[in-house]
């Protein structure tokens, strides 16, 4: 019988710092680092993981502790390229209005999953990345430059089955 190859995931750098951030004071932060740690701890090993140099810049600046704390999480993680293709198709989705060119980093991200022909985008970040009002035009844009868009999402939409597989106190 053979076996099934696992789905590929490229971690953006927002789930890598909610991952090895101190916990928030911010409830709903804190909830989606709470999040965050369950699906590192219960679905990581479901996925062929990736991330970039571009989530290896972002996450090694800042405070050092923490950026250390961020790097040392990418040690084992494959490593994608950003190559002249992903260069070129990120300018696009910025010269094309889909992603503002204040978010042309966010723009990588997006393209380095497309490019690459990674199954899911893994983000917190819902202002750019994960947002319902543009993936469909990410999603043509995609398609018209002969790519598939991967499924954007938070971990709590990839936690599958474990979502809400959470200890609730007895009544």
């Amino acid at each position: 019988m053979a076996s099934k190859m696992k789905k590929s995931v490229y971690l953006e750098t927002s789930f890598i710092s909610y991952l090895t951030s101190r916990p928030s004071r911010d409830v709903v932060v804190a909830g989606h680092q709470v999040i965050t740690r369950d699906w590192w701890e219960k679905r990581r090993s479901h996925f062929e993981l990736f991330v970039s140099e571009v989530v290896e810049d972002e996450a090694g600046q800042g405070d050092l502790e923490a950026a250390a704390a961020r790097l040392a999480v990418l040690e084992d993680i494959q490593l994608l390229n950003v190559s002249d293709e992903v260069v070129s198709f990120a300018e696009s989705l910025v010269s094309s209005q889909i992603v503002p060119a204040k978010a042309a980093t966010d723009a990588l991200h997006i393209g380095l999953a497309c490019v690459n022909g990674i199954n899911y985008l893994l983000t917190w970040n819902c202002a750019h990345i994960a947002n319902a009002q543009s993936f469909e035009a990410i999603k043509s844009h995609s398609e018209d430059h002969g790519y598939i868009a991967p499924i954007i999402c938070t971990a709590e939409e990839l936690l599958g089955e474990y979502a809400y597989d959470v200890e609730r106190p007895h009544r």
